[in-house]
């Protein structure tokens, strides 16, 4: 309360002294400040290159299913069939990756660090950068240490994108942050993007969409585009998602903002426009 009132106390001070100050004769108006007068913020470029840098390294070391930033794992365990034609490397017990993915980890730095490199923040980005990588090369270093050797990612692909089943008749429970981050890819085993967000009906209050978000860097400047829930499969232990569609249907689907879907007038507006292209661009099996 006291400082409530002496707040209120120094506004009214302030007041009645613009009040008392007399007006000289001549002197320009005061012009209230624009948005215009704000400093022009410099992104930095440095971090900007050295997150590009990074990206590219992992992208390249191909510890992960996809690049862009899917960085994920199968459930339960590590990498793409580290060693195993269908399976899930077990991490071993004390590594410190139970509760939480690398890939998920990595995923939500690059973009706190890509935030802060737009917004000039060099340091501070060159921090979180740091902290990134150090949690990559520990993830590295002990998979070395368990052995675990890289299979034949895209052989490994087609046999998982083959044994893919409706997501929306599993019976197991999904976590959503099994579903954030996770690439979605089609039956050619081409990349569609990557799971950015999840939007429930607000009848049902079921997962009626996966928004996967397309192109940009770590998780700004993206294109996101609505895939309906009941069209979307995955493959063995949610290693990756399959849309039975192409690339080019993907890349002509209607997109969204990312607050789009906030309302029920657009919400109703929105996802009729979606599931109607979906109807058309996508491959329906037999008994679906």
């Amino acid at each position: 309360m006291t400082s409530a009132a002496a707040l209120a106390g120094l506004i009214l001070a302030t007041s009645a002294a613009d009040a008392q100050t007399p007006a000289v004769a001549g002197a320009p108006a005061p012009v209230a400040s624009t948005a215009q007068d704000a400093p022009t913020i410099q992104p930095s470029a440095s971090c900007l290159t050295d997150l590009r840098a990074f990206n590219a390294k992992i992208d390249k070391d191909g510890y992960w299913l996809g690049g862009g930033d899917g960085y994920g794992y199968p459930t339960g365990g590590w990498g793409f069939g580290y060693g195993y034609t269908m399976g899930a490397y077990m991490p071993p017990v004390g590594l410190g990756f139970q509760n939480a993915r690398p890939g998920y980890e990595i995923r939500t730095l690059l973009s706190s660090a890509n935030i802060l490199a737009r917004q000039g923040q060099q340091q501070s980005c060159e921090n979180i950068l740091a902290t990134t990588d150090a949690i990559y090369k520990r993830y590295v270093a002990e998979m070395h240490e368990g052995s675990a050797k890289i299979v034949n990612g895209p052989a490994w692909r087609q046999q998982q994108i083959a044994a893919a089943l409706p997501i929306a008749g599993m019976t197991m429970s999904v976590r959503s942050d099994q579903l954030i981050g996770t690439e979605l890819r089609n039956q050619g085993d081409q990349g569609l993007g990557s799971v950015d967000d999840i939007v429930l009906s607000p009848t049902t209050g079921k997962i009626a969409y996966l928004v996967i978000g397309r192109g940009g860097i770590f998780g700004l400047d993206k294109e996101y585009v609505p895939v309906p829930w009941g069209d979307i499969q995955a493959t063995p232990n949610m290693n990756m998602l399959v849309l039975d569609s192409t690339k080019v249907a993907m890349d002509d689907a209607p997109s969204v903002r990312k607050n789009q879907f906030f309302t029920p007038e657009q919400y109703a507006e929105t996802s009729k426009k979606v599931d109607d292209y979906w109807k058309v661009h996508v491959v329906k099996k037999v008994g679906d």
